[in-house]
């Protein structure tokens, strides 16, 4: 199990050998996997993006450089605060296709 909310999509396809089902499966719950641990970065890189272009709308000021710095900021931040949940979520996904590649060898 990938983390305690998701389910294993791989157990959903016969696991007796590599079928085109199996791997594209096994491709969606890799490209899931890395949406889930993009998603909160990208999204707050963007919230943080939007209300200083906002700012700078108002106040009327160009200055191309300073969205970097917050957004960069915030990232970072969020970053060490998600990085536990990140790693668990990395090794429980790893762990996963680890134990499929028995099954995937038959």
């Amino acid at each position: 199990m990938v983390g305690n909310w998701l389910f294993d999509p791989l157990s959903l396809v016969s696991p007796h050998s590599m079928t085109p089902e199996f791997a594209v499966e096994l491709l969606k719950s890799m490209m899931f996997q890395a949406l889930m641990l993009a998603a909160p970065l990208l999204v707050t890189a963007m919230i943080i993006g939007l209300i200083i272009s906002l700012l700078q709308a108002v106040t009327t000021i160009s200055e191309q450089t300073l969205t970097f710095a917050p957004k960069a900021l915030a990232v970072v931040a969020l970053m060490v605060v998600l990085l536990p949940w990140m790693v668990r979520s990395m090794i429980g996904f790893t762990t996963m296709i680890i134990e499929k590649i028995p099954q995937m060898v038959r």
